[in-house]
């Protein structure tokens, strides 16, 4: 056999042995392999992998006016400014209760301290989240002019948050009367495009 036959025959004899080590580092298959099976959706609290979920059945707008019709229009309660433990009474008499979608329109009067000034606000029913403002110039216990009232509580708890950085704000806990609770009373259908007039804050 010639020099030259042998020198192209010996990359082909070497070439199996070279792909031994690659063939020792891939994994070789085991029976002892288990795949993975979902769980069903009833396991999952009845939602499906995919996060889509049943559809909700939670009617905010129907909350609203049951809450603008069963609301209590009289609060009594505390506020205690935190820069002190001073506490002074709080009054709220609400004047207005309108739904407006699933947003309830509030106007009334709030009393700190024996001090009673106008407020407005709106308390939404499928949070309960409520902003309450204070439609005057004047201070009440603390209380100023372009602050707003807070909470995720309905009108029961809220904090105080002022218009200004050196005002370290309040908190007002308020409970209905019992006796100021009203009956439910029907709302009208054929004017609720309209909705309740804008007024300015300030």
């Amino acid at each position: 056999m010639s020099l030259a036959v042998l020198r192209a025959a010996l990359p082909l004899a070497l070439l199996p042995m070279g792909l031994l080590p690659a063939q020792a580092a891939t994994p070789l298959a085991s029976e002892a392999f288990v795949p993975f099976t979902p769980p069903s959706a009833a396991s999952v609290g009845g939602e499906s992998l995919s996060g889509l979920g049943g559809a909700e059945t939670f009617d905010p707008v129907g909350r609203a006016l049951l809450l603008a019709g069963e609301m209590p229009l009289v609060w009594r309660g505390t506020y205690q400014p935190f820069d002190n433990s001073q506490i002074v009474s709080a009054e709220l008499r609400l004047a207005s209760v309108k739904p407006m979608g699933q947003m309830i329109d509030l106007r009334g009067e709030l009393t700190v301290g024996g001090v009673t000034t106008p407020v407005q606000g709106n308390l939404n029913a499928e949070s309960d989240q409520l902003d309450l403002l204070m439609l005057c110039q004047c201070e009440v216990a603390g209380l100023e002019m372009g602050g707003v009232f807070t909470g995720l509580q309905g009108l029961q708890l809220s904090g105080w948050q002022a218009p200004r950085l050196t005002n370290p704000g309040g908190r007002l806990d308020l409970r209905p009367l019992s006796s100021s609770s009203r009956v439910a009373t029907p709302v009208s259908t054929t004017n609720t495009s309209r909705g309740s007039a804008v007024r300015g804050l300030w």
